[in-house]
């Protein structure tokens, strides 16, 4: 499994700009498609919420990839 870290510079990112950010998608429309697609998990739960807020503490998974969000 990769692990990643993002570390925020506010109080929180939409989880389809994560995955941008990240670089495991090329923009937030991918992102939002990746979401959509039932792929991604916040903290171990299937999330399909597009936008939804991501805070530090939380970790995104996609995959074989885990993002750790500080």
């Amino acid at each position: 499994m990769q692990r990643l870290t993002f570390q925020l510079d506010r109080d929180h990112v939409e989880l389809n700009q994560l995955l941008k950010l990240s670089g495991l998608c090329d923009s937030g429309g991918a992102g939002k498609a990746l979401v959509a697609s039932g792929a991604v998990h916040v903290d171990g739960q299937r999330e399909l919420r597009k936008t939804c807020k991501i805070h530090a503490g939380q970790t995104v998974s996609l995959g074989d990839v885990e993002i750790r969000v500080l």
